[in-house]
């Protein structure tokens, strides 16, 4: 008798350990797509900003246009829409320009007021649908769009 129940309970945990999947691996939430179109393939790689100019897009009020030049010669424009404009507090103002000539990208960009009265810029200019982006820098005192990998800054 004790043979039996002893055989009978192996058969149980035999049964249970083919059905269970320990060693199952789930992929992740989302797949990186490294094929998206890229958006900024004719702009250079590197792009001066005048503190002049990106300070002026703080004086457009929301729903109005605004525009920024993104070369040298003024052949390209970023040119967009404010959609949000607001103040967290006296040292930080931000806002968000949707473009209307690149299809997809805004350009959302913080101004930011040290306690010494020195002003910075953090930006970027981004489309969830494309591979490319521009991150606004500082390099040497000069503000500079920097083009980088969709995937080098967003994981999905």
């Amino acid at each position: 008798m004790k043979n039996l129940r002893t055989a009978v309970l192996c058969a149980g945990f035999a049964v249970c350990s083919l059905g269970s999947f320990a060693q199952e691996k789930t992929p992740p939430v989302n797949e990186p797509d490294y094929n998206k179109p890229r958006l900024f393939d004719g702009l250079p790689a590197r792009i001066q900003l005048n503190a002049d100019a990106i300070s002026s897009l703080f004086a457009t009020p929301m729903g109005r246009a605004a525009s920024i030049s993104l070369s040298e010669d003024n052949r390209f424009q970023f040119q967009g829409e404010v959609v949000s404009s607001g103040a967290k507090s006296q040292q930080v103002q931000s806002m968000v320009i949707r473009s209307t000539n690149f299809n997809g990208a805004s350009f959302s960009i913080s101004r930011i007021t040290q306690a010494d009265g020195t002003i910075s810029y953090k930006g970027r200019i981004i489309s969830f649908r494309h591979g490319d982006l521009y991150e606004l820098e500082n390099q040497n005192g000069q503000y500079v769009l920097v083009k980088k990998n969709f995937y080098d800054l967003v994981n999905e």
